[in-house]
């Protein structure tokens, strides 16, 4: 099982104090580097994250790059935001940057590092900034256990995809 860290800083912004905290949860993937870094792609991540959905707004490629945008639906109300503000393909770094309008802002960094038995230590950071109330309420009385769901069932769908090469269905 992973390991994770919290901060707790409060912001204010114009005449809102919204709370700004940090998640950090470092997962052992059942691969290399190599092979775990392009699951990591709004596209790739369609084949083995069940109830994942996206639509690509910008990418010259077609997957993931620095400056890729893509939307998520969130929770069937107003669609988040992706940025990719850096990938690094060589280094196994990853940074994104999400907005849902009226709620969050979130920016993610993922980075990957081999170990000598042929898996990777992936390190997920997520820094959660409240832009309303009910955000607030929840970073303070929510975001510990939603976070520690969501990076176990993370490293449970992304190892069975690894080890089986299908989704694992929730």
């Amino acid at each position: 099982m992973g390991i994770y860290t919290n901060e707790l800083q409060t912001l204010n912004i114009m005449n809102f104090q919204g709370q700004q905290a940090t998640r950090t949860y470092k997962q052992i993937n059942n691969a290399k580097p190599d092979t775990v870094f392009p699951l990591l792609c709004p596209v790739r991540e369609k084949e083995w994250l069940d109830g994942w959905d996206y639509t690509m707004i910008f990418s010259s490629s077609g997957v993931i790059e620095k400056g890729c945008v893509f939307s998520t639906p969130h929770h069937g109300k107003e669609q988040t935001i992706w940025y990719v503000t850096e990938h690094d393909r060589k280094n196994h770094l990853i940074e994104f940057v999400r907005v849902t309008p009226s709620e969050e802002v979130v920016r993610i960094n993922i980075s990957l590092a081999g170990n000598m038995d042929g898996t990777t230590t992936s390190t997920i950071a997520y820094q959660y900034t409240a832009l309303s109330p009910a955000k607030n309420y929840w970073i303070q009385n929510n975001l510990d256990e939603e976070f520690l769901e969501s990076m176990i069932w993370w490293e449970k769908a992304i190892n069975y995809f690894l080890e089986k090469g299908e989704k694992l269905m929730e």
